[in-house]
């Protein structure tokens, strides 16, 4: 092969590869920055967890609702946004909110924060609860069907439940990769 075409060849490799890393960071952003970073650290999480989880939800859309009334960019349900600011101690708290991006992302990273705590530092677990309840989740510890040890699942029987931890690690496993230092 010619001297030419290797550089062809080697540039046409240079552009797709920009190109794909464009493309990456295009499809994995990071707005809100200075509330994620506020809120990251408040509560002593990655920021880059804190997308991942946002990315899973919503694709960033501020005024998302879900099928089962979840809202907002963390996809908060009402009775937890309620009970959180109650515990935050947001004044004059109504459930519309959930749609304010700084006030959701402080719900929503205050309650993730929580749950990992609560699971002693099992991030699996706790995104299982935050999708599919404390409830369930302690059913399924308490099920030899799910968990031989009591304190890990081997299997999550709710499927979207299950998808929505594999997406949000694999999502974090992207943000940490694109935003590494």
């Amino acid at each position: 092969m010619n001297t030419k075409i290797r550089i062809y060849i080697l540039l046409l490799v240079l552009i797709l590869g920009l190109s794909g890393i464009y493309i990456a960071y295009k499809i994995y952003p990071r707005p809100y920055l200075s509330y994620v970073e506020e809120l990251s650290e408040l509560y002593g999480l990655d920021e880059l967890f804190i997308y991942a989880i946002i990315q899973t939800e919503t694709h960033f859309d501020p005024n998302a609702v879900s099928r089962s009334g979840a809202r907002g960019l963390m996809q908060i349900m009402e009775p937890t946004g309620l009970w959180a600011a109650t515990e935050l101690k947001i004044e004059n708290y109504t459930a519309d909110d959930l749609f304010d991006p700084y006030i959701n992302m402080q719900i929503g990273t205050w309650y993730i924060s929580r749950l990992i705590r609560n699971y002693d530092n099992n991030i699996d677990l706790a995104l299982a609860a935050y999708n599919g309840g404390s409830g369930n989740v302690a059913k399924w510890l308490n099920n030899t069907q799910y968990s031989h040890d009591g304190q890990t699942l081997h299997t999550i029987p709710f499927k979207e439940t299950h998808n929505y931890v594999i997406k949000v690690n694999f999502h974090y496993f992207v943000y940490r990769i694109l935003y590494f230092f």
